[in-house]
């Protein structure tokens, strides 16, 4: 996913829930698919739907119409062994042979199946059931919520990486320093498969706040200001955001990155901006016939 002179750059997308969604959604990967993204991530939520008829098959269409790379999220807390084998049945008919090996949050009053009680548990039968899977990793920068403590969350990713991960993506972040620290501790664990930083640009008040309410991650004083003081400007927190996403992964690429991971919210206006603000950090086209598209 990462060559060797360029970071990698991709992107996160998420199966609509409504045939006006749907309809959305593929105008949205047309756009992403032009900008010839390292690949595109296909999101999973541990609920009742079908992953066939969400994931798999929004990860096909982007494999095989729009001839991008794609990994299929996998979480698993709620899958039997059985279950999974065919998961992979089905994605090796697509063509797709990487996935995101994930446990998946708990729901609440839904037992879980205990098939696959870790991440680490799903790594380990992925790679002996298909051992031709690149199978990829999340991580916590700031701390897994459920570890105790850094060590012992450092302790556990080690040992799932041990289970075959190729790569990790961590989880969204804002201070950047967060980020270089969790790397330094990761070399100290002898962690050595690359690691892709996920980045979500805030480009709205609802998002901010629900971020504000629901996420662990640090909030720095600079992006703190941002919220407060554009709190009722709609246009200007967007740019701000936006330009903040953006000097964040400047300085990610510039300290030598593995890949920088969007967290597009299904927005390719958003992708597009910040991809025409960093293409040539990644070694891609700027595409200068274009125009830095309007965000509605």
């Amino acid at each position: 996913m990462t060559s060797a002179t360029h970071a990698s750059l991709s992107f996160e997308i998420f199966p609509p829930n409504t045939q006006v969604g749907e309809e959305k959604l593929l105008a949205t990967l047309a756009q992403l698919g032009d900008l010839a993204p390292d690949f595109i991530s296909v999101t999973c939520s541990n609920n009742k739907r079908n992953i066939k008829e969400t994931t798999l098959k929004v990860a096909g269409y982007i494999k095989n119409q729009l001839g991008v790379p794609t990994i299929a999220h996998l979480p698993a807390a709620y899958l039997t062994h059985s279950q999974v084998k065919e998961i992979l049945r089905a994605l090796d008919q697509l063509g797709i042979h990487q996935v995101l090996a994930l446990r998946g949050d708990i729901l609440p009053d839904v037992p879980p199946t205990n098939d696959f009680r870790y991440a680490s548990d799903l790594v380990a039968f992925i790679n002996q059931q298909a051992p031709h899977f690149a199978v990829s990793g999340a991580c916590y920068p700031e701390v897994h919520p459920e570890s105790p403590d850094r060590v012992t969350d450092i302790k556990n990713l080690k040992f799932k990486t041990d289970q075959g991960l190729e790569h990790l993506i961590t989880q969204l972040f804002f201070d950047n320093d967060c980020f270089y620290q969790f790397q330094e501790n990761c070399q100290l664990a002898d962690i050595n498969v690359p690691i892709i930083a996920g980045i979500m640009p805030i480009i709205n008040r609802k998002q901010a706040l629900r971020l504000i309410q629901t996420s662990e991650a640090k909030l720095p004083r600079k992006f703190l200001a941002i919220l407060d003081k554009y709190e009722h400007n709609p246009v200007a927190l967007r740019d701000a955001g936006l330009a903040y996403a953006v000097d964040q992964i400047v300085d990610l690429v510039t300290q030598d990155v593995a890949g920088i991971h969007l967290y597009t919210m299904n927005n390719a206006a958003t992708a597009r901006h910040i991809y025409q603000a960093t293409a040539s950090l990644f070694g891609k086209p700027a595409q200068g016939n274009q125009q830095l598209i309007q965000l509605g």
